[in-house]
């Protein structure tokens, strides 16, 4: 049985296995929204079984702020605009529209915002297998 559940923002689909609802087996539909406000989108555990993500809207010239992944593999998905992906401070990569990128554990980065226009881009973080958390 499939149930729809929606919410100010988002509409999300619950599939339920008999009278038990179990993250593993949840299949979520979620929409974005327009806003230039972070969207958050999942939440991590019992939501998913780990998985955390989010919509990000940067303003030209402005930074999400660096912070590292520690024990998280992560995956942008540019969905707007033109930016720049920069790890540990030294080394940086062009990003933006039409582009993926995926980042490893235990990597300091930032995305920046270098074009006219916003930047938008979902990402999506999860625990690296056998870390626990």
């Amino acid at each position: 049985m499939v149930k729809s559940i929606k919410c100010a923002h988002l509409t999300r689909n619950y599939r339920f296995w008999g009278s038990q609802m179990a993250s593993s087996k949840i299949v979520l539909v979620i929409d974005l929204n327009d806003s230039t406000e972070y969207q958050r989108l999942l939440e991590g555990k019992p939501q998913t079984c780990g998985m955390r993500s989010g919509r990000v809207y940067l303003a030209p010239g402005q930074f999400c702020g660096q912070h590292s992944t520690e024990n998280h593999e992560e995956t942008l998905v540019f969905l707007a605009g033109q930016g720049e992906l920069i790890i540990g401070g030294n080394d940086s990569f062009a990003v933006g529209q039409g582009k993926i990128s995926y980042i490893p554990p235990n990597t300091v980065h930032d995305v920046k915002n270098t074009g006219v226009g916003p930047l938008i881009y979902v990402y999506c973080v999860a625990p690296v297998h056998g870390s626990g958390k």
